[in-house]
Formats: structure tokens, sequence, C-alpha cells
């Protein structure tokens, strides 16, 4: 028996005991429903979808075991206008959060901060150029006599009367007109924002060290390693909301001045979920409403709609029950199953419906037009699903896991699909009876497409020529985005703030890690790195002791002879009534408007209108007083501490670090950690692979996320090309097995040969590089474009000499218009790795179908058939 026949007697056996395999099915798809899916879970664990016996994947993991501190990290950023409210920020926020995680269920595991703390509040001074040291040191100095009068009244009306006193040596010639603009343009615009119901605290450290203060000065950060639930969409989400809830509650608000931003691995990837499920809501929603509508279009009864569905649909819950089985649960890139195999099968639906409606209208009888469908189209269902399946099967062996499993769950998924589009369709078609075809089902404009298509068949193709030499020389210009960040919405708080930190050296995400012997030998490799000119610094332990110390700590032991006495205690603030500091502030604004004119500056006039002002205020409502000390005086206890600290820093040495400093930078056997900054932007990839390059030159085994991601590209696009080939050589063994013709097999093929150059072409003219995402078009165009040429070849083979003017025709523009419907749409998300794969996707698609039914029909004309 031939295959044909035998594909015929399956379905007409289907047909006749249609309930049998009706409620079969149905019983089958229930029990798999209940027992399987629910077993399947989403790893939303992104390390995942690279195999972990790569060497650079084992490189990261071992630096992960040696560092668990430094793993999953949500990283909190905390900016402000000043200084002092941004350390006091950070440090609240810390110990909140660290309190949080005392308790037993709380979620997180640790907290801490990598630039504060108490050994950075006295040490840090060390850390500066000694002439910085020295150049603070004597502003310091010149502040004396401010700080000696606030330490003794830390209050509104102590600096009120600090004020009163400036202004009189002002007044006296005493000290120089402009030589305190500063600390009046800064106290005025505390006033004038607080009156204005703003929150804009006077920073005291600007006042007491008289310089503007660096964006890193401005920014803290507090680390906190979340417990993550690896099996929910946000892993990390009871963690965030918990960091969000702390900060409101601790008034770490805009509205106080503070900016709360959370980013790092955690919040990066939670953020992508959801940004990806929003931008793809419209999208398939629309998706649905034209897949809908071209069903209608392509099949005109409701009837076999349902009959499509419904075999889609069981199809779908047997390929999901055998994911469960066989990988147990879906990563990022292996759970696009489901759309690969919605996209694809409901072709082989199509084609046998469409090619059902063409029999029923050659004779207008149900159980014959079943069988002479699956013996005119069975053939061709069975060779385009088996060179699918051969397709996405070639991506199991290659080490890029999210493919891997997605090629082994696709792959089964077509042979699922066919054999129910020959089983449960034509049992459901015997059920359903769909009504009878009066007209024929061809197109009617394809007639005259057919004959224009024949008559020029040699300008058609050599057009098709050109378009594939012009997308042959594309080829070189092809981008591959490797930069997983390009991929994410940059509208999102976790990819805006971590750009924003690239764009400074000294927090640029983009490190490498190097993990050590010991830390004689992290020095030696300091050395050798920081003598690369791709190397702006190389930090490890050894950095935290800082140079030069015997000169700068003379000069603070100097600082301390001087001002120690000056700060050694603190006087509590006095408390005053309305009254007093009505009065206060109006005798301070007297003083500075008795200053003469030749002494009075713009700063100082400006500073006796906000103090009066201040004193309107004042005087209608007395808690204007408090509000005023508050933003005033804020910051200024916490300034004199640190202020004591400094003068108390002593010599560091390696082993008077602090332990949770060292637990980041070396391990309890000694092996130490070396972090690697580049002296260019990785964002460019150029810049990015020259870095990497460089530094694996002197350690290899370097790590860090310019390497995963360097790595990473080349890993996909050796997995791609490795697969590819292995898949275009099963689908040419399965056609030559099948066809037995070498020309037939390049009829099959040359159409997908243009298409893809002619995709290449699009890519390019259109500046669409290939990524981590879009990069599953080769596998969708390799399964959708060999099947629509060997639904033309077979009918061909047969004796078709009209191939668009046919059923088959018609299939395939209907079933490539769904499947561009289904995909195209992506286009529309404001994701930017959905919509870079809806665009790509729906360029392929078209080439696909412009090459299959343009170009395919002008070589059939041109090829003598065998006979």
């Amino acid at each position: 028996m031939s295959l044909d026949a035998a594909l015929a007697g399956l379905v007409d056996a289907c047909r006749r005991h249609a309930v049998a395999v009706v409620l079969g099915v149905s019983v089958a798809t229930s029990l798999l429903g209940v027992t399987a899916i629910p077993r399947l879970a989403i790893d939303t664990d992104t390390t995942n979808i690279m195999s972990p016996d790569l060497a650079w994947r084992q490189h990261e993991a071992k630096l992960d075991d040696a560092f668990p501190l430094n793993t999953n990290l949500i990283v909190a950023v905390i900016d402000s206008d000043s200084p002092d409210q941004t350390e006091d920020a950070a440090q609240r926020l810390a110990e909140r959060l660290s309190a949080l995680a005392a308790a037993p269920d709380s979620p997180f595991l640790t907290v801490r901060r990598p630039d504060g703390g108490p050994f950075f509040r006295r040490h840090g001074v060390l850390f500066l150029p000694t002439e910085e040291v020295r150049t603070l040191a004597e502003r310091t100095i010149e502040a004396q006599p401010l700080i000696g009068a606030l330490t003794a009244d830390p209050s509104l009306v102590g600096l009120l009367g600090l004020l009163e006193q400036v202004a009189e040596g002002l007044g006296r010639g005493e000290v120089g007109a402009d030589r305190f603009d500063r600390p009046f343009e800064a106290i005025a615009g505390t006033i004038d924002a607080t009156l204005a119901g703003e929150y804009r605290p006077l920073s005291w450290q600007n006042l007491l060290t008289g310089r503007t203060p660096e964006t890193i000065e401005l920014r803290r950060f507090v680390l906190v390693q979340p417990r993550l639930d690896f099996g929910a969409m946000q892993p990390g989400a009871a963690a965030t909301t918990a960091i969000r809830l702390a900060a409101a509650d601790l008034g770490l608000t805009p509205a106080r001045g503070v900016r709360l931003r959370l980013t790092g691995p955690v919040p990066l990837n939670d953020e992508e979920f959801i940004s990806v499920a929003e931008g793809t809501g419209g999208a398939t929603i629309m998706s649905l409403v034209l897949i809908c509508l071209l069903l209608v279009l392509a099949l005109r009864s409701i009837r076999l709609i349902v009959a499509i569905v419904a075999t889609l649909l069981a199809g779908f819950v047997v390929t999901a029950a055998f994911a469960s089985l066989a990988v147990g649960s879906l990563n990022l890139i292996s759970i696009a199953f489901a759309a690969i195999f919605f996209g694809i099968a409901v072709d082989f639906g199509i084609q046998f419906a469409v090619r059902y409606r063409q029999e029923r209208h050659l004779a207008d009888d149900l159980p014959q037009a079943l069988r002479n469908t699956g013996l005119r189209v069975g053939r061709a269902l069975a060779l385009a699903a088996m060179t699918t399946a051969a397709g996405f099967l070639s991506f199991t062996p290659t080490d890029y896991s999210g493919v891997s499993e997605l090629g082994l769950i696709a792959g089964f998924g077509m042979i699922v699909a066919l054999m129910l589009n020959l089983t449960l369709m034509p049992a459901l078609l015997a059920l359903l009876r769909p009504r009878a075809e009066p007209v024929a089902i061809s197109l009617a404009w394809t007639h005259a497409l057919d004959r224009w298509i024949t008559e020029h068949r040699r300008a058609v193709l050599a057009a098709g020529a050109a378009l594939a030499l012009a997308g042959g020389a594309a080829v070189p210009l092809l981008a591959f985005d490797d930069d997983p960040l390009n991929l994410k919405d940059p509208a999102t708080e976790s990819v805006a703030t971590l750009n924003e930190l690239a764009d400074d050296p000294m927090t640029t995400p983009y490190v490498i890690n190097i993990l050590a012997a010991n830390l004689v030998a992290a020095r030696a490799l300091d050395r050798r790195l920081e003598a690369l000119p791709e190397v702006r610094q190389a930090v490890s332990l050894a950095t935290f002791v800082p140079d030069d110390q015997p000169a700068k700590l003379e000069i603070i032991a100097d600082l301390a002879l001087l001002l120690g006495p000056t700060i050694e205690t603190r006087a509590p603030a006095a408390s005053h009534d309305t009254a007093a500091v009505a009065s206060a502030l109006a005798t301070a604004t007297a003083r500075l408007n008795q200053v003469p004119s030749a002494a009075r500056t713009p700063a100082s006039a400006q500073l006796g209108r906000s103090l009066d002002a201040a004193r309107v205020a004042v005087m209608r409502d007395a808690s204007w007083a408090g509000r005023l000390e508050e933003a005033l005086l804020a910051a200024l206890p916490m300034q004199l501490d640190a202020l004591r600290d400094i003068l108390t820093a002593g010599e560091v040495r390696l082993n008077d670090l602090p332990e949770d400093l060292r637990r980041s930078w070396v391990t309890e056997d000694g092996r130490a950690r070396i972090e690697v900054y580049p002296r260019d932007d990785l964002r460019d990839a150029a810049a990015r692979d020259g870095f990497v390059a460089a530094v694996r030159a002197v350690a290899p085994d370097a790590t860090g996320s310019p390497v995963t991601i360097y790595e990473s590209g080349r890993t996909v696009v050796g997995a791609f090309a490795t697969a590819g080939m292995w898949a275009l050589a099963a689908v040419i063994l399965l056609l030559v097995l099948v066809l037995r013709r070498a020309v037939d097999v390049v009829l099959v093929l040359a159409p997908l040969a243009l298409a893809g150059l002619a995709t290449v072409g699009a890519s390019v003219a259109f500046q669409l590089p290939v990524t981590y995402a879009n990069i599953i078009t080769l596998p969708l165009m390799l399964g959708i474009g060999v099947g629509f040429s060997i639904y033309f070849v077979v009918n061909w083979r047969g004796g078709d000499d009209r191939p668009l003017h046919s059923a088959t025709a018609r299939a395939v523009l209907f079933s490539g218009l769904t499947t561009m419907a289904a995909f195209g749409s992506l286009a529309m998300s404001s994701h930017p790795g959905t919509a870079d794969m809806g665009k790509l996707l729906t360029l392929a698609l078209a080439a696909t179908l412009l090459a299959v039914l343009v170009a395919l029909p002008a070589l059939l004309a041109t090829i003598p058939r065998r006979k």
C-alpha cells in the first residue's frame, strides 16, 4: 500500500469511527490537562537558558559559590540634592531593612551598604588624594567659628544669632563682602523652598566644605539579597514591595527630597516579565481578532473553524503535557513553544480544511471528500510536519538550553499536530458536517497572476536572483546585538536606573570579576590589569587600604588639635518659643539690612528678604518655626558626628578592614576577588569585546557581565549555526527520501533560500539587528517556508499546472497571513525585544510568501515535470 493510500485510509477510518475518535481524544486530553499540565512550571531564572557545562558558565558558578553575597541582588539607589540627606536616607533604610531581615519570614536574606557604615564614616577621608585632604582641613579650620557656635547651640535661634554676628562683621569690614555668599545663598534657598511648601534641607556638608558635591556624593547604595520564588512570574516581588513600603514609612519619598529606585538582576528580570506581559496584551487581542477574521475569509464556515480550533487546542494540551514530562519547567525561551505551535500547526489545519472544501466542491459527498482530502494532501502534510519537526529537533543538542528545550517540545508538537489533523480533524468534520461547496475554492484573481508569472517567468526569476544577490551582499552587514539590556524596556525603572549608572565610570555595571588564589596573587593581577589601556581601574581588598596614610593622618592630627576641643561635646538644641524665634529672625534681618551698600551683595540682600518672609510666616503660624528649624538644621547633628569620626581616623591595614567588607572580597579559604573597570563605555559592542579580550589575555577565567554578554552571543550564534546546518541536512535527507528527485528538492529549498536572503537584506535596510529574542525567526521560518514549498511542489508533481489558481494557494496565502497576524502584531509591543521579534518575523513571513507565491511558480513553469 502506498503512503497516499495509507493516509487516505487513516482519514476514512477516523471518519467512520468519528464518535470514538472524538471521545478518545477528549478523554485523553482531559486527563493530560488535569494530571500533567499542572506540573508544568515556569522557571524565571534567566541563568538557566544556557548550559551549565559551558566553561564560562562554570567560571560564573565558581565565583558565585565563592561569594554568594554578591548574587541575585536588588540594588537600592538613593539620590537627593544633598549629600547629608542622601547618606541619612541610605543609613536609615539599611537599618530598617536589616531589622526586617532578622525576622524568620523576612523576604530578605542579607542587607548591606557597600559605601557606608562606621568604617567609611571614620576612615573615608583617607581615600581622598592628599591635597584634597589638606584643602578639606583648611576649609574646616576656616569654618571653626561657625562650627563652634552651632555646637554650642544647634537650634534655629542659635543659627540666627550666628547670622547676626556675621552681618555685624560684614558691617565692620572684618570679612570680605563675598566670603559668605555661598552659605547665604544656601540658607536663603532652603528658607524660600520651605515657605513654598517644598522640602529642601540645608546641606551642612556643602556649607562646611565650601565645595559643590560630586554626583557620586549625592548617590548611595543599599544591596539587598532577597528570598526568590522562581516559580512566580516575579521571583523578587515580595522583597521589592517590602523595600518600597519601608522607604515610604521612613519618609524617603520625592516629596521629602529623596528618590529611591531599584535595579540590579532581580528587579531587571521582574520588570522584564511584567513589561513583556503588558507589551503583548494588546498585541495578543489584535492578533486573535485578525486570526479569526482571516480564518473566516479562508474557510467561510464556522464549523470548519471550530474543527481547526478544537484540533489546535487538543494538540496544544498534548504538547504541553509532553513538555511537563520531558523538561518539567519552561524557561524564558522554551515558553515560546505555545506561540510556535499555534503559528505552524494552524497551517496544517488550514491546508486540510481548504483541500476538504475543494474536494467537497468537486464531489458533494462528505465521506468521499474526506478520503480524497487525505489522498491529496496527506503526503504533503506528513512531509511538511516531518521536515519542520526535524528542523526543531536539530536544536536539542546545542548549549543554548532555552532553544534546545524549545526545539524538543516544538518538534514533538509538530508530530502531534500532524497526527491530530489526520485523525481528530476528519472525525470532527464528519460530526459537524459542514455545508456543501457550490463554487470553486481557488482565488479568482490568481488565474491572471498565474498566466502573467508563466509568461514573464524569466523576468521574475531574474528579479529573484537580483534580490538574492542583494541579500547575500548584505549578510556581512547584518548586526547581532548581544547586549540583553537593549531588549528591555528603557522606560522601566530598573533599566533607566542601570543606564544612568552606566553613564558614570564609577558605577558602571559593566565590570569584570576575577577570582585569584589569594591576596598576593590579586595584587599582582591588579598591577598587570591596570597596565592595560582598556582598563581604568582594578579593585581588590587591597584597594581599601588607603595610600599615603602618614601624610594624611598628620593633616588630620593637626585638624583634631585645632578643632577637637570645639566639637568634643555637643549641646542639645535649646528649646525656644515662637516669640524668641520671631525676635531672632527680626534681629538677623535688621543686621543684614544695616550692612553698608559697599559690603552688601545680592546674596546677603536675598538672605535678608528670606529671613523677613520667614518672620512673617512664623508670626502668622507658629508651626513654621519647627518646619524651618527642621529644614535648616536637621542634617547638622549628623554632619558634626561625621566630623568627630573623621578626627579619630587612624592607620588602616588589611586586618583593620571590617568583616562585612572582607566577606565581599576574600573567601574564608583566602581566595580573593578582583573587580576590573573599563576605560570606555561598554555599551559599545566593539569596546566591550576589546575589554573582554584584553582582560582574559591576563586572566582567562574572568567573568562578569561583559564576559557573559560576549560568551552568550557566541553561544547563541554557534548554537543556531550548528542547529541550522543539522536542520538543513535533516530536511534535505527527508526531502530526498520522499521526493526522490534532486530537482524537486531544489524546488522546495530555493524559495526558502530566497526568503532568507531577502529577510537579511530587509533587516540591514531597516537597521533591525538580530537579537536573542528575534533569532527564533530562523526555526520558525524554516518550518513555515519548507511546508509552503512542499505543498506546491507535491501538487505540481501530481499534475497541477496552475499553482496559484488552486486550493493550495488559497490555503498557503491565508495560512501565511494568519501566522503573520499571530506574530506580526507583536511589533506593536512597547517592549523592544518583543517588538523586534514581531518586526523580523513579519519581514520573514512576508519574504516567505513572496518567494513561495511568486518565485516558486516561475520556477515550476521553467522546470519540466517528470512524466
